[in-house]
């Protein structure tokens, strides 16, 4: 039965991959992944499936849905107020013009500063694909850029430091642990800064290196496109400082709440920020938005369809750790030897391998293991971000959400738009999280 089960859990796994490698949704494929599991497990099919428990399928997905649907929500409101007056369009333009158009290398460290600054403010990595490509599409084209190119400066910028690693970053990986080890989002703050600085150096030569092997091939812009011609905005747009107003003040509020605030207002000063830049925002871009009511609304729907994708994700994985065939991998994680910060990233990096997304490993790590690891005697601010950045190291998967987003937005498959993407977010974060973990284990 033991042996049963554990070939159910990876057939399970292997299901969820096939089925998004053929584009079925994800809130089609999960449902079906586990009944696989489930099957395979001998577990009660409908308790499983329709149970309203934390590690049931319905029950996981609600949990999380009740948890974080506040953070979508508000995140997906600012973003679209961000769009919708041009905003991110202003302060891509700003970059650009201060770093040149005529020195490849330098555009794509620009589209890297650009996408970092969009994703540390707040604005779903989503919203920043839909901002940020359409303006790096043109500049490949008006350069002759090898269109794949634009996998390192992107995934550099949305996935990496300002997902899960820099202190005080907004976005929901970072929120996640809070709850359960009463930290903040500047957790680990020495050590997550030294591990940024390693995973943006391994970025920019990995780019460097990449740029000059495709130039030297011969690659152009037509190798990987049909060089059809992209569409521009010439609506008018806020100026820079108002247009980067709202990202600021959300990245203050929230880094002097973590820091300053006591433990209620570290656990909800995420709501404030972004409450407070929505509010900033309306103020600042009045003028510049079209449809204010129509933008609100695009906003709040806009989030329905990612919190549903990853709290789908989230279920399967949730399934998956009570099933009896999933002990055996589990036992042999936890009693990998050396410091618990060890089994930590791998048990999560694991997770977020079978769900295919980062913030739904933590929704299945953190309720059912972070008392475990308290009590093995590791600081919960270590935790926090061990556990944040393990979660980024294998969350490009076949089956990731964001990933299909992302080649079907650029018009890349799996061939060419998958080797690189992987490289740049599994080879950052794996080198943040060895420096986070040695220096930490010196601090703390």
């Amino acid at each position: 039965m033991s042996l049963l089960g554990s070939i159910g859990v990876l057939l399970g796994v292997a299901a969820i991959i096939y089925f998004s490698l053929k584009e079925i949704n994800i809130i089609i494929a999960a449902p079906l992944a586990t009944l696989i599991v489930v099957l395979l497990n001998r577990m009660d099919v409908v308790t499983s499936l329709l149970g309203n428990q934390p590690n049931n399928y319905m029950g996981a997905l609600s949990t999380y849905i009740l948890n974080y649907f506040a953070i979508f929500l508000l995140g997906s409101i600012l973003a679209k107020l961000m769009e919708a007056s041009n905003a991110t369009v202003s302060i891509a333009d700003f970059i650009l013009q201060k770093v040149g158009y005529d020195n490849p290398y330098r555009v794509l460290v620009a589209i890297f500063i650009i996408s970092a600054i969009l994703t540390y403010g707040g604005i779903s990595l989503f919203v920043v694909m839909f901002a940020v490509l359409p303006l790096a599409k043109s500049l490949f084209k008006k350069m002759d850029l090898a269109w794949n190119l634009i996998q390192i400066p992107l995934w550099l910028g949305i996935a990496t430091v300002t997902m899960t690693v820099l202190p005080g970053t907004p976005a929901i990986q970072n929120v996640i642990p809070i709850q359960y080890l009463d930290t903040s989002l500047t957790a680990a703050a020495v050590p997550s800064i030294l591990g940024s600085i390693g995973c943006v150096i391994f970025g920019l030569f990995y780019m460097k290196r990449t740029l000059n092997k495709s130039l030297a091939k011969g690659e152009n812009f037509s190798t990987y496109t049909s060089g059809a011609q992209t569409e521009t905005s010439d609506r008018k747009q806020p100026a820079f400082i108002a247009s980067i107003m709202p990202l600021t003040v959300l990245v203050v509020i929230a880094i002097s709440g973590s820091v300053l605030g006591n433990d209620f207002i570290k656990k909800n000063i995420i709501y404030v920020a972004l409450l407070v830049g929505i509010v900033l925002a309306l103020v600042l871009f009045y003028g510049y938005i079209p449809d204010k009511i129509g933008s609100l609304s695009v906003g709040a729907t806009g989030s329905v369809g990612p919190i549903f994708a990853t709290a789908s994700a989230v279920a399967f994985g949730a399934v998956v750790m009570i099933a009896p065939g999933f002990k055996i991998f589990s036992d042999l994680i936890l009693n990998i030897p050396g410091s618990p910060l060890i089994s930590l990233t791998v048990l999560t990096s694991a997770m977020s391998a079978i769900t295919g997304s980062s913030s739904g490993a933590l929704g299945i790590v953190m309720p059912n293991f972070s008392e475990y690891y308290l009590s093995t005697g590791l600081n919960p601010e270590m935790i926090h971000r061990v556990a944040a950045v393990a979660s980024n190291i294998l969350t490009i998967v076949p089956q990731s959400g964001v990933l299909l987003t992302f080649l079907s937005l650029t018009g890349l498959n799996h061939k060419n738009g998958f080797k690189q993407t992987f490289t740049t977010v599994f080879m950052g974060t794996l080198i943040a999280e060895i420096i986070i973990i040695i220096v930490g284990s010196v601090m703390y």
